[in-house]
């Protein structure tokens, strides 16, 4: 019996209606024959200590929902607060922790929180009673010396509190320079948490630098082992002739790739063919890296770790070593390659009639860019004539794109044509522009023939029984969909809110609101109120998608729940049926997989978007003093967030309103002039000023345009009273703000420097950091669609 059975078994058990808690005893006897009582009092324990259930004080044991508990991961904001987000949420909402009852907790520990009763018509509130896995070992900051001990505040705001050095663990960092501290003692509810400094990133203003810390806080790395480059130079630059045993020889079919005009690793290539009137071939045929990369292979366990490659403004931190993700795993024109094809037969209707997933060899014809198709389809004659050989190939693929894209229209997904922006660097790294990403036709035929082989691969390994990673995206729950229905009120849009909402339903308003001035307010709060898309081996579907099977097949060298699916795939062809005992270790391990590959795409997500955020920061840096058309993207009780038309987003804080007082009324999602009657609502549009960027907290301040030098002046001191000293414009403005920081230590540890080591050391209150965050507010970017 696997551990995952005794597991399961024991949670099982006290699921039943008619369970009361057992002591262990009681629990083994109860489930006699059922489990292996040799695993049982490992498997008990592991429950324990992971969250799942609960001894009492009276040495019983019971489910945490059934005792008015939850086990979760926190989530902690700037402002002090957090939410605990249940495992296994279901109809669950998320649990409100205020900050006096945080009792050490940091953002994204997994917590065991107890549930107060909640007040009518209030989400529920609660507070942290353990804390389970701590998920912040390391954290970056600015290093603030005061005489014998120091204090690294950290970039992440989110984290919420100083960490305590001793001088024996400064380890060479200086006062006011950006360190990597490893935690050596957690937080506890009266002491700081405590470190030891482990890496010195560089002083304030060196270029790069916040770049740098960015990857270093999301854990990122910058190179590969020594080991994993000289495995990688160990695989063949070729196809040997041996390799082709066992494969469809594709050699001679018009396979193309169309990817943007700078990517090295070309991973997807396709092909279609009208059959008949009624019927279309479409091929999709993906680089085959789970034949060079094996398991347990130093390049996997490297490229599992990982989990994605890291598409950064100024980088890419690739899974896989360059040899193999821009050598012979990328499809280049011209060039041989052992791929994983799915072909389909598919209707007008873009039903799938018939498919095939088989290994191939391929020779890709031509290596296509989004602007080629696209000139191509507006029939620029110069690129007709060079490809002519695949004009009517080209043809047929849009007009499969319309079809497949009519089909997922109609079954009600949901999809959210927001813009993307991209920010254009110099060679120093310096954003001089900021342009929107074109997302036309070219773009979604691979967008589209990628979404359907991903359902039929994830529906084939369904129907098969197979242990499997599968791509979900949960319903939205609905408090969520009650606040979406109340902004569309607003626009005297009626939405219903339902028990289980349907994409059909999130679709239906989106259309109605298209064309309008609120149109991109509501797609983006739509969106926001949806889940994250995550990995896992319970196949629940995919909400935004409306897809009933859904996985990662298309992008092997960049993500490695797609490397795992070829590897399923591969592994399905030689065995088709599976011994139980091999289902389940195997999918015990999956679900590991799952979760990590979970936890890696989160963080390359907020690096990702943490870095176009920082130099739209440095972009707007150079424009202070300029005046923007903006749309207010946010409605708080502290002001108003304005989204400008290259994406950048900054607030214009209420105290800087001259004219009147203003109230904010939350259901109106408006600040409301107390006099003057004078209204700012979401979706409004206004013409604001640039007045600062902080670059140190990736804020930008904004006031409404036409203000007076005098004005302007005295908002900008209010501001910078409520926003600790900036240090992102140059290292002698760092050194002032550190300066300061440090004064400000001195002072409070003045009067009993060792009675204020000792305190938090001890349990005591401890000296606590000057830098404060700032209320950025930041709203969370888009998701990158092929995050679906």
């Amino acid at each position: 019996m696997q551990t995952k059975d005794v597991r399961e078994k024991i949670l099982s058990f006290m699921r039943e209606e008619s369970y009361a808690p057992m002591t262990s005893e009681e629990l083994v006897d109860a489930l006699g024959r059922e489990v292996n009582p040799n695993k049982f009092w490992d498997e008990l324990l592991a429950l324990e200590q992971n969250g799942e259930i609960i001894r009492t004080r009276f040495d019983t044991y019971g489910l945490p929902e059934k005792m008015g508990l939850v086990a979760g991961r926190f989530q902690l904001t700037s402002k002090g607060f957090g939410f605990v987000i249940p495992d296994n949420k279901g109809d669950r909402p998320d649990v409100f922790i205020p900050p006096r009852a945080l009792h050490g907790a940091m953002n994204n520990d997994r917590v065991l929180a107890r549930v107060n009763a909640a007040a009518q018509g209030k989400k529920p509130e609660g507070e942290i009673l353990r804390i389970i896995t701590h998920a912040n070992n390391k954290v970056v900051g600015i290093f603030t010396q005061s005489e014998d001990f120091a204090f690294v505040t950290p970039d992440d705001k989110r984290i919420g509190q100083d960490v305590y050095i001793m001088r024996k663990n400064f380890n060479g960092a200086k006062d006011g320079q950006k360190v990597v501290v490893e935690i050596t003692e957690w937080p506890q509810e009266h002491r700081k948490a405590e470190g030891k400094v482990t890496e010195v990133l560089g002083n304030i203003g060196d270029v790069g630098l916040e770049i740098l810390s960015i990857i270093k806080q999301n854990d990122l790395p910058l190179t590969f082992p020594d080991e994993v480059l000289e495995a990688s130079r160990k695989v063949p630059k070729t196809i040997k002739k041996s390799e082709l045993a066992g494969r469809r020889d594709l050699r001679e079919r018009t396979v193309v790739t169309v990817d943007g005009e700078d990517a090295k690793d070309l991973d997807d290539a396709v092909y279609v063919e009208q059959l008949s009137e009624n019927e279309y071939l479409l091929g999709v045929y993906i680089a085959d890296v789970s034949y060079y990369v094996t398991e347990d292979s130093i390049l996997d366990k490297e490229a599992r770790d990982r989990g994605t490659s890291v598409y950064l403004v100024d980088r890419v931190l690739p899974m896989l070593p360059e040899r193999l993700s821009n050598g012979i795993c990328s499809l280049n024109a011209g060039e041989d390659r052992l791929s994983m094809a799915c072909e389909m037969h598919i209707d007008k209707l873009g039903k799938v009639l018939s498919y095939e997933i088989f290994p191939a060899v391929i020779n890709v014809r031509h290596r296509l860019s989004y602007n080629i198709v696209r000139a191509i389809l507006a029939g620029d004659k110069e690129l007709c004539e060079k490809y002519t050989d695949i004009l009517p190939m080209v043809a047929h693929m849009d007009e499969l794109r319309q079809i497949l894209h009519d089909k997922r229209a109609r079954r009600g997904a949901v999809d959210f044509d927001l813009p993307e922006q991209k920010v254009i660097l110099d060679e120093k790294l310096h954003p001089i522009d900021i342009v929107q990403r074109i997302h036309g036709n070219a773009e979604s035929i691979i967008e589209e023939f990628m979404l359907a082989a991903n359902e039929t691969v994830a529906q084939h390994m369904f129907n098969q029984h197979w242990p499997f990673i599968y791509r979900v995206h949960d319903l939205p729950n609905e408090e969520k969909m009650q606040d979406f229905a109340k902004l569309l009120a607003n626009f005297n849009i009626k939405f219903i809110v339902k028990e289980e909402t349907e994409p059909k339903d999130i679709q239906q308003a989106v259309k109605e609101i298209a064309g309008r001035p609120e149109e991109r307010l509501v797609t983006t709060v739509a969106l926001r109120s949806m889940k994250q898309a995550v990995y896992q081996t319970d196949n629940i579907g995919h909400f935004g998608l409306a897809a009933k099977y859904y996985t990662h097949f298309t992008s092997p060298i960049r993500r490695y729940p797609d490397l795992i699916v070829h590897r399923l795939l591969r592994a399905w062809m030689a065995k088709p049926t599976l011994k139980q005992d091999d289902a389940e270790k195997l999918e015990d391990k999956l679900d590991m997989i799952a979760e990590h590959s979970s936890v890696r795409e989160r963080a390359a997500a907020d690096a990702e978007r943490a870095t176009v955020d920082l130099k739209m920061c440095e972009y707007m840096a150079d424009h202070i003093g300029e005046e923007y058309d903006g749309v207010i993207s946010g409605v708080t009780a502290f002001g108003m967030f304005v989204e400008l038309p290259n994406g950048v987003e900054g607030l214009v804080h209420i105290s800087s309103l001259m004219d009147d007082y203003y109230e904010y009324y939350e259901e109106r999602y408006a600040l409301v002039g107390t006099h003057s009657g004078n209204t700012y609502r979401l979706g409004d549009k206004v013409r604001i000023e640039v007045l600062q960027v902080n670059i140190s907290d990736v804020s930008i301040d904004f006031i409404m345009a036409g203000e007076n030098a005098g004005v302007r002046e005295h908002i900008r001191q209010q501001l910078l009273m409520k926003q600790k000293p900036s240090s992102g414009f140059s290292s002698k403005r760092a050194a002032m703000s550190a300066e300061t920081q440090k004064k400000k230590h001195s002072r409070k540890g003045a009067k009993n420097k060792e009675a204020g080591r000792r305190s938090a050391k001890h349990g005591k209150p401890a000296p606590k950091s000057s830098a404060k965050s700032s209320k950025s507010g930041k709203k969370s970017r888009k998701r990158n669609r092929k995050s679906r």
